[in-house]
Parts: C-alpha cells; structure tokens; sequence
C-alpha cells in the first residue's frame, strides 16, 4: 500500500509556485495581441499560426532576462521552420506518409538541436506539433507566405513582451546545462524511433490527425533528463505519459462543452486566446492539469482552421493520444535495454 501510495503521490502533487503567474502573463500577453488583430481582420480562423508563434514565449521560463530572450529566439526559429515545412506539405497536398517521414527527421534533428541549446522545454514536441497541425490545414485558407508571416510576427512580438520584461528587472545572466555527444544521439533516437511507430500506428488505424499521435510520442521522452539520457529511469517517462493521458482526456471534456454548442468562430478564438494563461500557469506545477486547459485551446483552433464532424475530432485526439503515449513509453524501455547493453559491453 505504502509502495502504491509512493507511486501516485507525484501524479496528484501540485508543485510549488514560483511566480508562475508572471510568466503565464507573459505568455497570455504574446498571443493577445496578434490574436486582436486577427479577430479585428475577419480571420478568426487563422489563430492556429499566432498560437504557435506564441509558444515561443513559453521557453526559458526559470532563466534570467537576457538567456529566456536568446532561447526564446532560437525557439522561435524552429517553430516557424516547423510551421513553414506544414503549410508547405500542405499546399503540395503531400501523402500522409510523408508528413511521417517529415516529422521523423525534424523530431531527430530537433532534439539535437535543443539539447545543444539547452532550450526548455526540451525537446522536439512544439517543433514537431506546429509542423503536423499546419499540414493538416487545407491548402488554400492563406497563402503559405502569409501563414508563416503571422507565426513569425508573433514571435517577434513575444520577444518584444520579454524585452520590455527585462527593461524592469535587473537580473544576472544565467547557463544552461547542454548535452552533447553520444547520449544526445540515442535521445534523437529515441524520438525517432516513437515518433515513427506513433505516425505508423495512426495511419494503419485510419486516424484523420495521425500527428496528434506523433505529438503525443513526444511527450514521454521530454521527462528524460539530460544526465540520464543513454540509460534513463522509466518511472518519469511512466508518469508523464499517464499526465498526458488523464490531462488530454479531461481536456477532451472541456472541449465538448465548448465544441458541441456550437459557438461562433469568434467566440472560439477569444477562448483560445483565454485559454493560453492557465495552460502556462500550472504547465511547470502540474503538466496533467495544464492540459485540462491546452488540449481545448489546441482543439479549438483546430476547429476553427479544418472545420470537422466534433465527436469524430475528439474520438481521433483520444485515440492519437494512446497511440502517442505508448509509442512514446516503449521507445523509452527498449532504448533503454540496449544502451545499458552497449555500456555493459564496453
């Protein structure tokens, strides 16, 4: 009993508050803005390329002023790079294994790439995400060009919200620890591996947003640390997966209630907008119950750029979310097995 109670006691827990609200505002601030204008521009519908510039804002989180704004940059960089690759594959009208092929290299090349910059979040997931969601959009709601403009003056924007942050606080210039060398390459492994048998499995069972799935493989993965990566401990990836599961699925409740009643698209994007707070709020407390609030701003937006049959949308996201969690779990266990073997073996 003491063991089980030892195991769900960091599932329930909500971390401690370290001025959590300050950079939540920030965030909120950065997709407020362009949010405004598309509203004030008739589009509510192309919200879905702010929200992912916006996420920009929600990298360097515990740094000091001038590193939050450099990761912050770098961040930025990829996903308008993860946005612009979508609508490319978008507007070729690419097969769906191609965007698996795509998003396999890019969760690859990602996750070295963050974990030579010592970004956190770490990982490929934001990357990836805005590249899969973007060429799930039908070719022909904007030019690609205007897409990708959107996305990058979001994060021009939300650099500014930084910027004028630190114009008021004085603090020191700060380090992050990088990884470099062979555990960063079995990490990019690691996604490689999830993220492809996500993508697989989404296709075989017909799922319409297979990059949900690919997603969500992401997921487990990013609760590695950066000391354990060739032989990591299971329990973090365990635990994330089940937050992602429990969150998503609460949030899939939330999502009904907003999606079924049928609310104008307007209305929507101002929730969306809404929603962005409380997700950065708890996302560093408690990643279960910051999804509560992400996945329906995700789905949401999803909505308002690919309008779908709601009952099917949530069965797909429900369903890409297992999918995603257990590949994301079991690249992590047999990854796991063989690097400890290779280390034996040397």
């Amino acid at each position: 009993m003491r063991s089980l109670r030892t195991q769900v006691r960091p599932l329930v827990r909500l971390g401690p508050a370290e001025n959590d609200h300050r950079h939540a505002c920030r965030v909120a601030a950065g997709l407020f803005v362009p949010g405004l204008a598309l509203l004030v521009a008739g589009r509510p519908d192309l919200i879905i390329y702010a929200v992912f510039g916006s996420f920009a804002g929600m990298y360097g989180r515990a740094e000091s002023d001038r590193l939050r704004i450099v990761h912050q940059a770098q961040a930025g960089a990829v996903l308008v790079s993860g946005v612009g690759a979508g609508v490319l594959l978008a507007s070729a009208h690419a097969a769906p294994w191609v965007l698996v092929a795509t998003e396999v290299g890019c969760a690859s090349a990602w996750s070295l790439l963050s974990d030579r910059l010592g970004l956190r979040p770490a990982g490929p997931f934001f990357g990836i995400f805005a590249l899969g969601a973007t060429a799930t959009v039908p070719a022909g709601r904007v030019a690609p060009w205007a897409a990708v403009s959107i996305c990058a003056a979001t994060v021009l924007f939300c650099l500014l919200v930084s910027c004028a942050s630190a114009l008021r606080s004085r603090e020191r210039s700060g380090r992050r620890e990088v990884e470099r060398g062979p555990g960063a390459l079995v990490h990019a492994a690691r996604y490689a591996v999830a993220v492809s048998a996500a993508g697989a499995g989404g296709l075989l069972l017909g799922v319409e947003h297979a990059n949900w799935a690919m997603a969500s493989a992401a997921v487990p993965l990013a609760a590695i640390g950066i000391r354990h990566r060739t032989a990591p401990g299971i329990h973090g990836v365990v635990h994330r997966g089940i937050h992602r599961v429990l969150g998503t699925f609460a949030g899939l409740a939330v999502t009904a209630a907003l999606l079924l009643p049928q609310l104008p698209d307007t209305a929507l994007a101002v929730i969306v907008v809404a929603l962005l707070f409380p997700t950065e709020l708890f996302m560093a407390r408690h990643y279960g119950l910051a999804l509560g609030f992400f996945t329906p701003l995700i789905m949401l937006m999803t909505a308002l750029a690919a309008p779908a049959e709601p009952l099917a949308l949530l069965r797909d996201r429900a369903i890409d979310t297992l999918i995603g969690v257990a590949a994301g779990i079991a690249a992590a266990i047999v990854i796991r097995r063989r690097a400890a073997a290779d280390l034996r073996r040397r």
